[in-house]
């Protein structure tokens, strides 16, 4: 799948920014910044919020809400600080946990897997057999979603707070990628005549569906 030029420079950025966040997180919690910490744990829900809440609302309520916003963070600012490695570990496990659920639900009796809704947006009709496939390769995200989660919290109770950064900034996102590349290979093994769209297209499907 090729990238028009626009899109390369957006993802280009989107990189760059991404880099640059995981880089600083780390260095403010391998250092102990607390300043630096509390303002990388916050910033990232608080824009998502204060950008939901200018787009959906009309100004009368989210200028007063925004102002509110802020007093409450200059009031609480000080347990921010104090407290900034829990608040990225709340929003690291909550992230993969909702990840973890969301698979999982979907494998209830009368719900239609999310791989296979995937999958079905690719290149649907399937087949008995891609449907069993796609069913067992949600249990498989499912199952890896939770672990991540489990490992994240493992390390944050026990391991150095070095190591869980180094983890949750630079190690948890490229296995999300391993399992995206493992997961390919294998459905080239499982289901070799199935009409491929290679990984980035189950990747672009994977993310517009959140």
């Amino acid at each position: 799948m090729s990238l028009r030029p626009g899109h390369r420079l957006q993802l280009a950025a989107a990189c760059a920014l991404l880099a640059a966040y995981t880089g600083l997180s780390h260095y403010g919690n391998s250092t102990g910044n607390a300043a630096l910490g509390a303002g990388l744990a916050v910033a990232p829900p608080l824009l998502v919020g204060l950008g939901l809440l200018w787009r959906a609302a009309p100004a009368l309520i989210a200028v007063p809400s925004t102002v509110a916003a802020a007093l409450l963070l200059y009031d609480g600012w000080p347990q921010l600080e104090k407290n900034f490695s829990l608040i990225d570990l709340l929003q690291e496990c909550g992230m993969y946990g909702l990840l973890a659920i969301g698979f999982g639900r979907s494998l209830r009796a009368g719900e239609t897997a999310l791989c296979t809704r995937f999958a079905d947006r690719l290149h649907g009709p399937l087949t008995p057999e891609e449907l069993r496939y796609t069913r067992h390769v949600t249990l498989a995200w499912t199952l890896f979603f939770a672990a991540l989660t489990l490992v994240i919290l493992a390390l944050y109770m026990l391991a150095p707070r070095t190591v869980w950064s180094i983890f949750v900034n630079f190690l948890a996102l490229p296995l999300i990628g391993a399992m995206f590349a493992a997961e390919y290979a294998m459905r080239r093994l499982v289901l070799p005549r199935t009409e491929r769209r290679g990984l980035l297209a189950s990747v672009r499907v994977f993310f517009s569906s959140r």
